[in-house]
Formats: C-alpha cells, sequence, structure tokens
C-alpha cells in the first residue's frame, strides 16, 4: 500500500481553478505500488473477484466458489474459477440462491488447496469486486484457517489496498433508483448477466458494470483520484444510513 501525493490542476470534482493549480495536493491512500496515482484507470490491470458461499456472515459462513475475472483495455481477457467443498453442509436457502449443493462439491478441493493459484493469479491486478467488502472479509477469514500461507500476498489480500466497489458508484449515480442489486443495475445498463449468482458470471458483470460506469463525467479517470472519491462516498453513504438508523 502507498500512501501519495501528486500535483493536480482540479478538485476531484473536475472543476479548475486557474492560478492555484500548483497549491493543491491530492492525497491518495490505498492504492497499489505498481500504479501510480495518475495512472488512467482504462488502462489498469483489473481482476473481478466475487464468491459464492454457504450464507450471509463473511464471518463464520464458507466459500463455495470463488472466480476471478481478468480485464486489460476495455476487455475480459481470462477468467478462473473453483468450486470449493467447505466442509460443512450447504444449507438449503444458499442452494436456491446459487444452486451449488453438497453433490456438486464433494469432490472439490478445500480453499486451502487453491490458496497458492490464487494468490499467483492475483498478483499485479487491482481488485474489484460488487460490494467489496462481503467478498473482501469472508476471503481474509478463509485465508486466516489457512495453516501456511505464501509469504508475499497479492494487492487484493494487502492490509490498506482499496478495492474498486462499483456498489458504491451505482448509490451514487444511480440514486434514484429503489435497487441497487447488481442484476438490476445491469438490467438498467444493458448488461447481459446470463447465470447470475455464479461466481464468474457476477464478476464479469461486476466489470462491464465499472466500465459504463466509467464513462460518467462524474467518476475520475486517474486511479488516485478514483479511489480517493469512492471512499468519499463510501463514507458519506455510511454517514447517511446512521443518521437514518438513530
Amino acid at each position: 500500500m502507498r500512501v501519495v501525493s501528486a500535483d493536480l490542476g482540479c478538485f476531484p470534482s473536475g472543476r479548475h481553478y486557474p492560478g492555484i493549480a500548483h497549491l493543491l495536493r491530492i492525497v491518495a491512500a490505498g492504492l497499489l505500488d505498481e500504479f501510480a496515482a495518475d495512472h488512467a484507470v482504462h488502462g489498469l490491470k483489473l481482476v473481478a473477484i466475487d464468491t459464492e458461499t454457504t450464507g450471509r456472515d463473511p464471518l463464520t459462513d464458507r466459500i463455495v466458489e470463488v472466480a476471478c475475472v481478468f480485464w486489460r483495455d476495455g476487455g475480459v481477457v481470462e477468467r478462473k474459477s473453483w468450486l470449493i467443498n467447505p466442509g460443512c453442509p450447504i444449507p438449503q436457502e444458499a442452494v436456491e440462491i446459487h444452486g451449488i449443493g453438497d453433490d456438486a462439491v464433494r469432490d472439490a478441493p478445500r480453499f486451502s488447496a487453491i490458496v497458492n493459484e490464487l494468490y499467483a493469479c492475483l498478483e499485479g491486478h487491482v481488485p474489484i469486486a460488487y460490494n467489496a467488502e462481503y467478498d473482501r472479509k469472508i476471503l481474509m477469514s478463509e485465508l486466516a484457517r489457512v495453516v501456511s500461507l505464501p509469504p508475499t500476498a497479492p494487492p487484493a489480500f494487502r492490509k490498506g489496498v482499496e478495492w474498486v466497489d462499483p456498489l458504491v458508484w451505482a448509490r451514487e449515480l444511480q440514486k434514484l433508483e429503489k435497487s441497487r442489486a447488481l442484476g438490476d443495475v445491469v438490467s438498467r445498463l444493458g448488461i447481459v448477466l446470463d447465470n447470475a449468482h455464479r461466481a464468474a458470471a457476477d464478476a464479469e458483470a461486476t466489470l462491464r458494470v465499472f466500465a459504463a460506469f466509467l464513462s460518467d463525467t462524474r467518476v475520475p479517470k486517474a486511479y488516485g483520484a478514483l479511489i480517493q472519491e469512492q471512499r468519499r462516498l463510501a463514507r458519506a453513504f455510511e454517514d447517511e444510513r446512521g443518521y437514518w438508523k438513530r
């Protein structure tokens, strides 16, 4: 993780203020060391990560499927997915969502058996996920159960690295819509999502949603500014949700 300062000629809103550009210092936290703050977002090496699980609690439930879909220069270049034996029965309510039952994972590897491959394929990529905090938490919980991890973690599992999260942007760009669930967002954007609630399909849809959002003038086009604004929007959403919970 790197904290950087970059001289920019405008505020994150994109509005220029002549004569004071040399005074502006934009600090971006949560960036990968592999990419500079001014790196164009459309040129980043992105990996969309999605998991299917035994339930909704990222701290106690287990992964039954994980997928990584890789994006370069505006398109998908590779897809990887693994069925995972969670070591426990898969509840029927979870099966009804993703369709993965006990028989499907009976001969699948445990999560610990795919860790080396997962680490290798995530290296050098900016992680992205829809509702990223959930996938990040459940993956970190699974990793905490692994006895021996590779010595160097990829960006997705480094402390402090921010995952790109199109859900944060959906809440802002489609704030007047009732639902920002992935299925509803792709429908509004005209994106085809076949096989919904399977990890690879949802991961690819996440990338296509983000690519569509990136064409919006409200979404910063530089990596550092994007992450900075995403963090601001996420905090504003949490503050508003906390207010209405009082």
